[in-house]
């Protein structure tokens, strides 16, 4: 076997797909870079990442320290948010445009008229608490649902959790690509008057300023519509929730009523609070479905190459 050939062998099914589309995000920089500010940058911190991802795959593959290992499963975490970031400038870049007028035509198609528009004459400030909370909850309900497998050494179903999350949140950021929006806080409403037309109690302010943070608007950002991200469709909080729902019930998570719970919660959240068209959480159940065929077939595709074990519910 040479070296090459041991390097790939050491790669897990998660690590594959992250050098996949961190290869494509370096080819798609490569043709855009008359276009991007700092392009040559971000492919040097791609090909950094894509090194990076070899040597930690070789290096847990070889020790018997958990530290390795632990970096090699956790890494992700906060890859993603990196990686959330790099499609926020490649499609501010490359798209000229927003297509919230088509979400915003599937809407009318579908119900007659606008579902956040409808959902504000039921808006208490109670309600809207419950649901920020939700809405606040996404980033963590996969990394709770990985660390329960983990700690129960049920190594076979945390892989396959890890790997479908990173999968799904890939996937959600080539949607964004496709048909980029800035959502109906914008369109339909007035982003500034926010947080009076929609109240909560204690929390709600707090929760949505961080969360338009991470969407690069915080506070005191001039003319805001500008520069957030466009990553409405489709909408990954649906997509992503419904996986960690789905994935919580077939693999018999101990925590999988909290799970069903707050990620009803959190996908209603969607709407009436003002991020998401309908047509996004369509968009979020499609790119589930898409994410679940796909990545069992890709996860034991990986793992039948190297004679590793495979996955099955």
């Amino acid at each position: 076997m040479t070296k090459f050939q041991s390097l790939l062998k050491n790669l897990n099914p998660t690590d594959v797909v992250v050098l996949t589309f961190y290869m494509f995000l370096t080819f798609l920089t490569m043709l855009s870079l008359p276009k991007i500010d700092q392009g040559f940058l971000l492919i040097s911190l791609n090909l950094i990442l894509i090194i990076f991802v070899f040597w930690i795959s070789n290096k847990a593959a070889n020790s018997e320290s958990a530290l390795w290992k632990n970096i090699h499963f956790y890494y992700i975490v906060p890859l993603i948010l990196l990686t959330f970031k790099e499609i926020y400038v490649l499609i501010t870049a490359l798209h000229s445009s927003d297509y919230d007028n088509l979400l915003i035509a599937a809407d009318r198609f579908i119900f007659g008229g606008d579902p956040t528009v409808f959902l504000y004459q039921f808006a208490n400030p109670i309600l809207t608490e419950i649901l920020q909370i939700a809405y606040g909850t996404f980033f963590f309900l996969p990394i709770i649902l990985g660390i329960e497998f983990h700690l129960k050494k049920e190594y076979s179903k945390f892989h396959f959790i890890v790997f479908t999350i990173v999968l799904g949140f890939f996937l959600s950021y080539l949607g964004y690509f496709l048909l980029p929006a800035v959502g109906p806080r914008f369109t339909l409403h007035d982003f500034e008057t926010t947080n009076i037309e929609l109240p909560g109690l204690f929390l709600t302010n707090f929760l949505r300023e961080i969360v338009n943070t991470g969407e690069s608007i915080p506070s005191g950002t001039p003319n805001p519509i500008q520069v957030v991200q466009r990553d409405v469709f489709p909408s990954g909080h649906t997509q992503m929730t419904l996986i960690v729902m789905f994935l919580a019930v077939k693999l018999k998570s101990s925590n999988k009523v909290f799970f069903l719970i707050d990620g009803t919660l959190l996908i209603f959240a969607t709407v009436y609070l003002r991020y998401h068209y309908f047509a996004d959480l369509i968009g979020g159940l499609i790119f589930m479905i898409i994410t679940m065929v796909l990545g069992k077939w890709i996860f034991n595709w990986w793992q039948n190459k190297y004679s590793k074990p495979t996955f099955h519910y």
